[in-house]
């Protein structure tokens, strides 16, 4: 294979093979990469911004029965530590949020053995009805598998309700690596590879927006990494001609401290620096029909993530005014509103708040500056 015809191939916004993906990745010098991805990123989203977004990563609850080896948050049922965030956690937090300039609520959590749909939509029904211009980014596609099973519904009918009760959109945490191997390895309690995908494409049918995620650097091979791009790929070009499906993808590093993964398999996070930045290039360019890339700076630092920005990312993701799960894993990162947007301009670039649909927000007149002390 010659780097130049698939350079030409990418820059020509076509499908690359898993094999051909593979090639650049391991043999195209790392400037070329990033140039050729940047490209496809300026004719993508044509102007000198970087979005960024203000919201809270809260949690339904730590209760799970899904054992993944790389979490440090779940709490098993009956633990002294488990709990089930109560209505008035709720409001306080979503208070706090707004009060920060956020309109949106991260809400994922724990596969809880006993919460189903009815669980869920009546909680989305309370937190719409006290919070109306509240936003929802809730549920990833394991969540929404669970459910289905505690409540016997199928996927289409469990979407439709969460929708009505509220679910603005979805986002895309549990895809880890979308190959069954991998998944045995590291999350055999959630739903499989299939599963993840016929949910994701069910949500693009009924009109939500969902995001997709990658979690690599364990022990996964490079050839799963790039079948996972391809999957979710291929998700996306099935989807309704009217329809968004996957507005952005993610890919970060899987956070090793204290995991059972580290613990018991010696299993390591050795991502290094132009590793990721080699994967952010990939993603923009082996996902043509996904229009935004975030770097991950919870994950890699400010420094990796403001280099990636000229590497085919085009957001920063969030503040993160909480987050408890990659944290609990060592994720060490923090920023707040002023931090975040410094850092774009310290890479070159113009900041921009968004909403989750990736429009532009003006940035609120009146809003407190988050303290970080979690």
């Amino acid at each position: 294979m010659q780097l130049s015809e698939l350079y030409s191939k990418a820059l020509n916004f076509e499908f690359l093979s898993i094999e051909e993906g593979m090639h650049l990745f391991e043999k195209a010098p790392l400037a070329e990469l990033m140039f050729v991805a940047n490209e496809l990123r300026k004719k993508q989203v044509p102007y000198n911004k970087v979005t960024w977004i203000i919201d809270r990563n809260m949690n339904t609850t730590n209760v799970c029965v899904a054992n993944c080896k790389f979490c440090n948050f779940y709490r098993v049922p009956g633990h002294p530590e488990a709990y089930i965030t109560d209505i008035e956690t709720y409001k306080q937090k979503i208070e706090e949020t707004f009060r920060y300039g956020g309109e949106q609520l991260l809400l994922q959590g724990g596969h809880h053995p006993e919460l189903g749909l009815e669980y869920y939509t009546s909680l989305f029904r309370q937190l719409k009805q006290l919070f109306p211009k509240l936003k929802l980014h809730t549920l990833g596609p394991p969540e929404v598998a669970h459910i289905c099973k505690v409540s016997g519904v199928s996927h289409h009918d469990a979407l439709v309700a969460l929708k009505e009760a509220g679910m603005d959109s979805m986002p895309g945490p549990g895809a880890e690596i979308l190959n069954d191997r991998v998944r045995r390895l590291i999350s055999k309690g959630k739903c499989g590879a299939q599963e993840w995908l016929d949910i994701m494409h069910e949500a693009h049918k009924i009109g939500l927006t969902t995001t997709a995620t990658m979690m690599f650097g364990h022990v996964e091979t490079l050839y799963e990494r790039f079948e996972h791009l391809v999957k979710i790929r291929e998700v996306q070009a099935r989807k309704p001609k009217d329809a968004k499906g996957f507005i952005a993808f993610i890919p970060w590093t899987f956070q090793d401290v204290d995991t059972l993964l580290q613990r018991i398999r010696g299993t390591k996070n050795l991502t290094t620096p132009e590793e990721y930045i080699r994967m952010i290039a990939m993603s923009r360019i082996m996902l043509p029909n996904i229009k935004n890339i975030q770097a991950s700076w919870l994950t890699v630092g400010k420094q990796v993530a403001q280099v990636c920005l000229h590497a085919g990312a085009n957001d920063f993701g969030s503040i993160m005014i909480e987050e408890n799960v990659v944290s609990a894993a060592g994720a060490p990162h923090r920023f707040t509103a002023k931090g975040i947007q410094a850092a774009i301009r310290d890479a070159g670039f113009e900041p921009q708040l968004r909403n989750q649909q990736y429009e532009f927000r003006k940035m609120p007149e009146m809003m407190e500056e988050q303290v970080i002390n979690y």
